[in-house]
């Protein structure tokens, strides 16, 4: 089956990226459980190493079923390229590495907590300071954190918990006129509610796990180059570096249609070795196949929920973009007209004992610490996903100690909303 990129998202979500006839005609792709490919021969050897003829060598670098999963969500985001990793931490973490070498990426504060802990703890141990910023959508304090050493700008297209909605073009336009990329974690929206390649970003990240696969049975990420930004600049003269084993030529000269995923994918997966499994390939590629499905349920129910809550007399406050006093209602409009997805936030009214409480009397919703999954899930923020955060940090995050988020997934809205109520009188 052959596929451009002209047509529509939901024939690229089953057909992109795979042809039957070039492996015996199975229907569905593959699962090449291996560890090693046969070179044939040391001349072929040789001429794989070089790039002279592309091909498998070993599975940590290159698979079929993953080379699959990711010519499908390259063309889903109309990027050039993507390289998948083992996990959405290490897509975040990786796309960062890559654009950042020995400087530093000015980042959104507002920000899934495992991601903010990444920016204290981790990458100023491997030679990148991070800036927070507390509003992305400040473009005063965004320019005023670039220094001479900045190498990029990280984002969540909607933030984790509280579903923030960042400007994208506002935010790629200023970091174009200052030579810089914009990485841009788009794992809550999904290609199915937002292309975020359409809007200027650079390098678009996914945390697979979530609605990509859709169904609490994988780990799993995907880094997708747009092929766009000039990497030949003064801040990313590590991607001008001559590399021996291209007869020292640089991943610019080797890749020039690609170089960011090219060197992803030969130098952090390649070395640090967060590589996906053929297996895991295989489960995302079917979560995709239902991805316009399941996530125009779930951001319908989602809203359905979050206007029942916004009138419930025991919540605080209910952080969803839709909602007439939103701050984020026009860039919800302009960016994400199908939807925002099934992620969003409470505020519940009662102490720490009665947010237990109520909790734990909810019968359908489970209590773990995902999201996206076909099951609806609970979770306190402040002591499970920003637990890594000191009071302050959260505070400033805006996770406030009376933060619920709601993961909604494909049940019944009015069942869930049953469920809801039935807990909140058992408070």
């Amino acid at each position: 089956m052959s596929t451009t990129s002209q047509q529509d998202f939901d024939t690229l979500r089953i057909h992109a990226g795979y042809n039957p006839q070039e492996h015996n005609n199975s229907i569905q792709v593959p699962i090449y459980q291996t560890t090693a490919f046969d070179l044939q021969s040391p001349e072929r050897a040789v001429r794989l190493s070089k790039f002279e003829e592309i091909g498998f060598v070993y599975s940590r670098v290159n698979n079929p079923t993953v080379a699959a999963l990711e010519a499908r969500v390259a063309a889903l985001d109309g990027g050039v390229a993507a390289v998948a990793v083992a996990s959405g931490a290490a897509a975040v973490s990786y796309a960062i590495l890559n654009a950042a070498e020995g400087g530093r990426v000015i980042a959104a504060g507002q920000i899934y907590g495992g991601t903010y802990d990444a920016y204290k703890r981790l990458f100023p141990t491997l030679g990148i300071n991070v800036d927070v910023v507390d509003d992305v959508n400040d473009l005063d304090a965004v320019s005023r954190l670039i220094k001479e050493d900045t190498k990029a700008i990280f984002i969540e297209t909607i933030s984790n918990p509280l579903t923030v909605i960042a400007d994208i073009e506002a935010l790629a336009d200023l970091a174009h006129a200052n030579d810089l990329p914009l990485i841009v974690d788009n794992s809550l929206a999904t290609p199915y509610l937002l292309d975020p390649i359409k809007h200027g970003a650079d390098v678009v990240v996914y945390s697979a796990t979530k609605a990509l696969s859709g169904h609490g049975s994988v780990i799993g990420g995907l880094v997708v180059d747009a092929g766009k930004f000039d990497w030949s600049g003064s801040r990313h003269t590590h991607f001008k570096r001559e590399i021996l084993l291209f007869e020292n030529k640089s991943f610019l000269e080797t890749f020039p249609q690609f170089p960011f995923a090219a060197r992803l994918r030969l130098t952090q997966v390649a070395l640090l070795g967060a590589a996906l499994s053929p297996f895991n390939a295989y489960l995302i590629l079917q979560g995709i196949e239902t991805l316009s499905e399941r996530v125009k349920k779930q951001s319908e129910s989602a809203w359905k929920i979050a206007e029942f809550l916004n009138e419930h007399p025991q919540v605080l406050w209910v952080s969803h973009p839709n909602l007439p006093d939103s701050k984020y209602k026009q860039l919800a409009a302009k960016y994400l007209p199908k939807g925002t997805g099934g992620i969003f936030s409470f505020g519940f009214n009662g102490d720490a004992e009665a947010r237990n409480k109520f909790i734990n009397a909810l019968k359908l919703f489970s209590y773990h610490a995902n999201l996206g999954d076909a099951r609806s899930l609970i979770i306190n923020s402040p002591r499970t996903t920003h637990a890594e955060l000191t009071e302050e940090e959260q505070l400033r995050a805006g996770v406030l100690p009376e933060t619920l988020r709601l993961s909604i997934g494909l049940e019944s809205p009015d069942d869930l909303i049953a469920d809801l109520l039935q807990a909140f009188a058992a408070v």
